[in-house]
């Protein structure tokens, strides 16, 4: 089976809208050969990150949490933080991962994904 590319413009789109279509992508909802157990040989390149259209109030106040585990452990960052230190690429790249399901196949489905400036 060949590779299949899909590229998604994230100019001027919500952060949301290019999350999901490239969610349904990488499970392989927009190709004929769609299997739910397995990954297909798609690779999906989000472009133009960088103008994607994010309001200033969501920059504002949107909070990632993580916990460790241990007591304490409970870490929170703002989006407009995450920005700052890793890029636009990286909230996307959480979005979409928080839209995969959680299962052995989430790993290689986001290896799949490329986000460029």
């Amino acid at each position: 089976m060949e590779t299949i590319h899909y590229t998604i413009d994230a100019r001027d789109q919500s952060l949301g809208r290019v999350a999901s279509e490239a969610a349904k992508a990488l499970l392989g909802k927009k190709s004929a050969q769609f299997v739910n157990n397995a990954i297909l040989p798609m690779t999906v390149t989000i472009t133009n990150a960088s103008k994607l259209s994010l309001p200033l109030r969501r920059v504002a106040g949107k909070e990632y949490t993580h916990y460790t585990g241990h007591p304490g452990g409970l870490i929170t960052q703002g989006l407009a933080d995450m920005i700052e230190k890793k890029g636009v690429g990286e909230a996307i790249r959480k979005a979409v991962d928080g839209m995969l399901p959680r299962n052995k196949l989430r790993k290689g489905r986001m290896k799949l994904l490329t986000i460029t400036d």
